[in-house]
């Protein structure tokens, strides 16, 4: 048994690799600029490795990137809203974090899927749907923080649709501007705004 785990083991850890250097490279390069002879440099994978397990090519790598992007951005959303009892608050300790993200990687690393899916609009309509999956999920997480604190439904939906759009917004200008001034900007506005609908 041990035998055969070992000989496993690489298999999934070369796919993990080349997952994570697509979304890296995508996240500060965009679809156009990432190749797939980079994507192997960078993941220390043979070509043929890359297109073992992505046949597909750059569109499925840019997808699987996608996906790995929104898991992670939720898993950042749930722990960011829940760091708090009051998500007015809590929404001013998730820019924080965004913003110490951004600054640890010298500004580089906003949205991964924002930048992976903005240069494939009107060509590649699956990375397009993935990118509006991920959103509508994001937007549920907040969606149902803001129902449990006591926000109505409707409320709830437009005010997620706001944070999430707000944020990516943020991160942004954040980004171009090498400052967490407008996530904390963002961040206070929004606090206001969710405690104004209580």
């Amino acid at each position: 048994m041990s035998g055969s785990a070992a000989a496993e083991e690489p298999v999934p850890a070369t796919r993990e690799r080349i997952i994570r250097a697509a979304s890296r490279l995508m996240q500060r390069q965009g679809y156009d600029g990432t190749g797939i002879k980079q994507i192997s440099q960078e993941s220390q994978a043979t070509l043929g490795s890359v297109y073992h397990f992505f046949p597909g090519g750059k569109q499925e790598l840019a997808l699987a990137a996608i996906s790995r992007g929104d898991q992670e951005f939720v898993e950042l959303l749930r722990s960011a809203l829940v760091s708090d009892p009051d998500p007015a608050r809590a929404v001013i300790v998730l820019t924080r974090n965004l913003a110490e993200s951004l600054r640890a990687s010298d500004w580089a690393d906003g949205c991964p899927i924002t930048t992976t899916a903005l240069g494939t609009v009107g060509r590649l309509p699956d990375i397009q749907a993935a990118a509006a999956d991920a959103f509508a999920r994001w937007r549920g997480v907040v969606f149902d923080r803001l129902l449990e604190s006591g926000v109505g439904e409707s409320d709830a939906r437009d005010l997620a649709h706001t944070v999430i759009s707000t944020l990516e917004g943020a991160e942004l200008a954040a980004q171009v501007s090498r400052s967490s001034r407008p996530l904390e900007v963002a961040g206070q506005h929004l606090s206001r705004l969710i405690v104004s609908y209580r």
